[in-house]
């Protein structure tokens, strides 16, 4: 793979703002914001922000965390810096749990070697500790009451590599909730039935963090705000989103950009692996998925996941996101992540010390090169670093 040794007056796009200046590469790590030797410099137009990371994805390129095989991480990995994702949680699914097991232990196989291609950061556990009454594409037959000493044998089996989970606090979660707040774990409400007051008492209880915010939980009523309305109404509880404008139209997130703080908005992909492919019938947690008018569902017609792009999310958002600069829509795909897995001392900014972790792209968000620890792992046909 080519590596670069930085960028030389490129327009650098911090979480403050966007600024002109260089920086230098050492090995897999920002070195400094000088140029060094052989530099990069880009077109006018085209920017340098932190590589995107998605925290929330199942699959893509016909390739789906719950195979359990290397083969597919590799391909979910090599596939993902086309849209500029440079970091992704493997997110699993409410299978039997010797499946969930199985998956768990390939992705911890694979963080011990040295691949290519986007870098896995962790697991992202969806279910099995979720409410029957909002399974979404989860298959209900496998959801289990949330459960420490269950999640302890899932952590082993991840080598200690989970950093987010998705639980129904209302199924009996408050031992669990404590248990992920003790270990430095995201516990994240999502498909849940969780009415208001439960929920604020989970929040109180360290909960900082709604899954796919709007879909497979309680909605808002005005007098029985839910889950919906107060993840819109409580400060710090970061909000993950899917704006593919499918999962939720645009003036649903319209109201979250409106009703949040720019820090508390986390986009997501929440992807399958039909991305990327064309039109037909995929699987997703050992259910069939079949992808047609650029929607992924099930036989029955429920959204299984989606298809959707981070740079293409942000395209999406950027029509609706009024009073958000060009660095705050970017921060929604690399800063506010980052916090909200307690990963930016080292990925989610361009920052000293940082890896080397970047995407170059256009105002527009067009991907035009994708470097993952200072090797390129992206160039848009006909561009070339």
């Amino acid at each position: 793979m080519k590596s670069i040794t930085g960028f030389q007056n490129v327009s650098l796009v911090f979480p403050e703002g966007v600024k002109k200046g260089s920086l230098s590469v050492h090995g897999d790590t920002i070195a400094s914001f000088e140029a060094g030797k052989d530099a990069v410099r880009l077109p006018e137009g085209l920017y340098v922000a932190p590589g995107f990371i998605d925290e929330h994805i199942h699959g893509a390129d016909g390739f789906d965390t719950m195979d359990a095989k290397i083969a597919s991480l590799e391909g979910i990995a090599k596939a993902l810096p086309q849209e500029g994702v440079t970091s992704w949680n493997a997110t699993t699914m409410t299978m039997g749990l010797p499946s969930i097991e199985a998956a768990l232990r390939n992705v911890a196989t694979y963080m011990k070697g040295d691949h290519s291609g986007a870098r896995v950061i962790g697991v992202h556990l969806e279910g099995p500790f979720i409410s029957p009454k909002h399974p979404g594409a989860q298959d209900p037959a496998f959801i289990i009451k949330p459960n420490v000493t269950t999640f302890e044998k899932l952590l082993d089996d991840a080598d200690g590599h989970i950093n987010e989970v998705t639980m129904a606090y209302e199924e009996g979660g408050k031992d669990l909730l404590a248990y992920l707040v003790q270990h430095h774990i995201t516990a994240s409400m999502g498909h849940s039935d969780c009415t208001a007051a439960l929920f604020r008492e989970a929040v109180e209880g360290g909960l900082h963090c709604v899954t796919h915010l709007f879909n497979a939980q309680r909605g808002f009523h005005h007098r029985e705000p839910g889950i919906v309305g107060m993840a819109l109404l409580l400060d710090g509880v970061k909000t993950e989103i899917i704006c593919d404008t499918i999962h939720s139209v645009p003036d649903a997130f319209a109201l979250a950009f409106k009703a949040k703080k720019k820090e508390d908005i986390v986009l997501i992909s929440d992807s399958t692996e039909g991305k990327y492919l064309k039109p037909g019938k995929y699987a997703l947690g050992g259910q069939d998925v079949y992808i047609y008018d650029g929607v992924a569902r099930l036989a029955d017609g429920t959204i299984a996941g989606s298809i959707l792009k981070i740079n293409v999310a942000l395209q999406n958002v950027s029509k609706v996101a009024k009073g958000y600069s060009y660095a705050d829509l970017i921060n929604l795909a690399t800063l506010n992540p980052a916090k909200n897995l307690g990963f930016d001392d080292r990925i989610g900014s361009l920052a000293l010390g940082h890896k080397a972790d970047f995407v170059v792209l256009d105002k527009d968000f067009h991907v035009y090169a994708t470097i993952v620890g200072g090797q390129v792992a992206y160039e848009k046909e006909g561009f070339s670093l």
